[in-house]
This record gives structure tokens, C-alpha cells and sequence, in this order.
């Protein structure tokens, strides 16, 4: 019932924001003819007058169509409040599966943590019920940090606009079982307890982090390991600046963190989105202006991604949409922590000049090969696959025996 509502209130939002949209469209027309038609003396004043009735019976529209919108908002609330809850209607937690894909649980959880990626921060801020807020999986149960008790433990943060589900990618093609992702290799190999996060991924980049490093401070474990796969791995990146900040306890646990095609130079996609955006701005016509604002709606987390930035700093006080401005602080890694840093290529050769540009098409090699600023001292392992796509780095084989090789190097 609550993402009923949730969709609800999503719904008749969309529908207040077109609203304003097309009145904006409307009078930036009406502004232009007017800016002519002032300057021809004879009409100039009757245009004033006829423009200024059109603006009165304009208002009139929109209003009654925000008001009218208001109402249906409020009936629909009433109804909701009448139909008594079924247990049975509760979403189900979607099982860790990779063969329950296209089932109406999967296919709900799927919409909602796009949903999530693409207007996440305007969810949180609404309060919206399909916020997917941030909680631990353990198993099929969400469970808060402090009722996971496990010495050591495995936290896999996911990517952008999906949710936890996505390390079970492709698991019976990879390993025959549809069971099996990272997570119950890592419990079976070295002895780690997985811990999934679900989070919204439409927020801050460091938002996410300070949330999780606050989360990750009730956890009662002696050994964590931090496995992150594209935004999840700048997450778990801003998570232990956060902790290292505020003088948690938990960075003094924390063994390894792996990022999987993080783009910690950024992502050419957002990049492109940025140019897009601001090419259409620059010509103040209806047709331009107004899918302009649509591309810009798009979350702060997915604009996080278009040079990797981690913490507050990176974007409090700058304008989101300013052409290519990069404003990312260099960060350090934790001192004591090892660090690994995976990339992928489409192309089965990793040197080949299309794999070198493109990257797993999503994220390019040089950019999820790390930061630009890493001190020798510090233990990294930068390790490139070859051959798979960017969703295929979560569970692919290859993969797993690249972060084996990193836990072999440091008991």
C-alpha cells in the first residue's frame, strides 16, 4: 500500500511540474512577440492590454489545473485510507536468484530502484514511500546493523538505479547455479558473512556515504570488507572518508575495499548528458528549453557520477548543470586498508584501441582504474578484465578470481 500511495503522489507531482513546464513555454513565447511588438508604436499599447488578459486567463488555467489536481490527490488519499491493508499485498523481498528475473516481485523491485536512480533526491526530499531509503540485507530479511551478528563480514554496495538483486547478474550462466554471486563465494572461500545494502542512488554520492558510515558504525563485526560495483564502489569510497572524519571505530575493522568499474574519474555518459543539456539551453525557444529542464531533472546522484565526486565539498555551493565543471577533491585512501580497483573492456584484448576508448561502455579503463592521486605506500591492486560489459562485472567469474587474488596477497 505504501508504494501505492508513493506512485500516487509521483503521479500527480508529474503532473503540477508539466504544468509549470508549459506555462513557462507559454510565456517565453508571448514574452518574445511582445518584445516586437513593443516596439511598433501604433499597437504596442492595445498588445499590452491584449497580452496582460491573456496572461490573467492563462493564470486562471494553470490554477484550476493545480487545484483540480490538488483534489483528485486528496480523494485518492481517502480512498487508499479505506481499503483495509492485506498482509498478503506486502511487497515480497525479491529472493538473491538469478532465475526469478521477469516475475512481478522482480520486475517491481527493478522499476522502483531505476525509479530511485533516476529521481531519488526529489523522492527523498518529497518523503515519497518509494524511497528506498538505506538498509542491510542479510539473507532474505532486512535487518538493522546491530542484529548482524557475524565476526566478519563481506558488504556489497550496488549501483546506480538498481538494487541489491543485481550481484545475483547472470549466476546460472556464470557458475550453474542461480543461487550463487560473490557473496556466497566469499562464504564459502573465506569465511565472510554477506551483507547486501539497498539504498537510494539518486541521492548525493555523499549523503549515501555519511548514511553508511553512520550505519556501519552499529555493526558489531571484527573484520569488514567493503565491495562496491560502480556508484557503490565511490559510495563505499566516500563512506570511509566519512568514518576516518568522524572517528568511527569501524575503519579500524576494515581490511579491504574493492570497487568494480567505479568511475572515479567519472562517467562519458553523464559527461554527454552535461553537453547535451547545456547546448539545448542556449536556444530559448519551447523546443529546447523544455526537454533541457527534463534531462536536468535527473538525479544529484547521477550527476555525482559525471566527475566522481564523494563528499559535500565536491558540490555544496556549485551549480549542477555548469558546462563540465569539475570540482572533485582528490581524497586518500585509509591508511592500513587495501584497496583494488577492477576494470573491464568490452573487447577481449584489453590493449585494443576500441576497449581502451570505450571501456565496458559505460565506464572507461583509465577511470576505474582509481583515483589520479595515490600514494606508494598505500597497498593498491589495479586489475583490468577483459571481454564483458559494465552489469556483467558484478558476477562474472572473472571477476571473483581477480578479488581472490587480492585477499592471497594480505592474510
Amino acid at each position: 500500500m505504501r508504494r501505492f500511495r508513493g506512485l500516487k503522489q509521483l503521479v500527480h507531482d508529474a503532473v503540477d511540474i508539466t504544468t509549470d513546464m508549459v506555462e513557462d513555454a507559454n510565456e517565453s513565447v508571448a514574452a518574445k512577440v511582445m518584445a516586437v511588438l513593443e516596439k511598433i508604436e501604433p499597437i504596442a499599447e492595445p498588445a499590452r492590454v491584449v497580452n496582460e488578459v491573456r496572461r490573467f486567463s492563462a493564470r486562471v488555467v494553470y490554477e484550476s489545473i493545480h487545484g483540480v489536481n490538488d483534489i483528485v490527490s486528496g480523494l485518492g488519499d481517502l480512498g487508499l485510507d479505506a481499503i483495509p491493508t492485506d498482509p498478503a499485498s506486502i511487497p515480497t523481498i525479491v529472493p538473491m536468484r538469478s532465475d526469478c528475473t521477469n516475475q512481478p516481485p522482480w520486475l517491481e523491485d527493478a522499476a522502483i530502484g531505476a525509479l530511485n536512480g533516476v529521481v531519488g533526491d526529489y523522492l527523498h526530499e518529497k518523503g515519497n514511500a518509494l524511497d528506498l531509503g538505506m538498509h542491510f540485507r542479510l539473507g532474505d530479511r532486512y535487518v538493522a546493523p546491530q542484529d548482524i551478528e557475524a565476526p566478519r563480514i563481506a558488504l556489497f554496495v550496488h549501483g546506480v538505479s538498481t538494487t541489491e538483486w543485481g550481484w545475483c547478474m547472470n549466476a546460472e550462466a556464470y557458475h550453474g547455479d542461480a543461487a550463487v554471486n560473490f557473496g556466497t563465494l566469499l562464504e564459502r572461500d573465506r569465511g565472510y558473512t554477506p551483507v547486501f545494502l539497498r539504498y537510494n542512488s539518486g541521492r548525493h554520492i555523499s549523503h549515501n556515504g555519511r548514511q553508511l558510515a553512520d550505519l556501519l558504525d552499529a555493526l558489531p563485526c571484527e573484520e569488514l570488507v567493503l565491495i562496491g560495483h560502480s556508484m557503490g564502489g565511490l559510495v563505499a569510497r566516500s563512506a570511509c572518508y566519512y568514518g576516518e572524519k568522524e572517528h568511527r571505530r569501524w575503519p579500524g575493522v576494515l581490511t579491504h575495499v574493492f570497487c568494480l568499474g567505479s568511475p572515479h574519474l567519472g562517467a562519458p555518459l553523464e559527461k554527454a548528458g552535461n553537453v547535451i543539456t547545456s547546448v539545448l539551453g542556449l536556444v530559448d525557444v519551447p523546443g529546447t528549453q523544455i526537454p533541457a529542464r527534463i534531462i536536468n531533472a535527473r538525479s544529484a546522484g547521477i550527476k555525482d557520477l559525471r566527475f566522481g565526486y564523494l563528499i559535500d565539498e565536491d558540490w555544496e555551493g556549485r551549480a549542477a548543470d555548469a558546462l563540465l565543471e569539475n570540482n572533485r577533491q582528490d581524497l586518500p585512501l585509509l591508511d592500513g586498508v587495501t584497496y583494488a580497483f577492477i576494470a573491464a573492456t568490452l573487447t577481449e584484448n584489453p590493449d585494443h584501441p576500441v576497449g581502451q576508448l570505450l571501456g565496458d561502455l559505460i565506464v572507461r579503463t583509465k577511470s576505474a582504474s582509481g583515483p589520479t592521486t595515490v600514494e606508494e605506500s598505500f597497498d593498491v591492486h589495479t586489475d583490468r578484465v577483459s571481454g564483458m560489459l559494465h552489469h556483467e562485472i558484478q558476477n562474472h567469474p572473472d571477476v571473483y578470481e581477480r578479488m581472490l587474488g587480492v585477499f592471497s596477497t594480505k592474510p
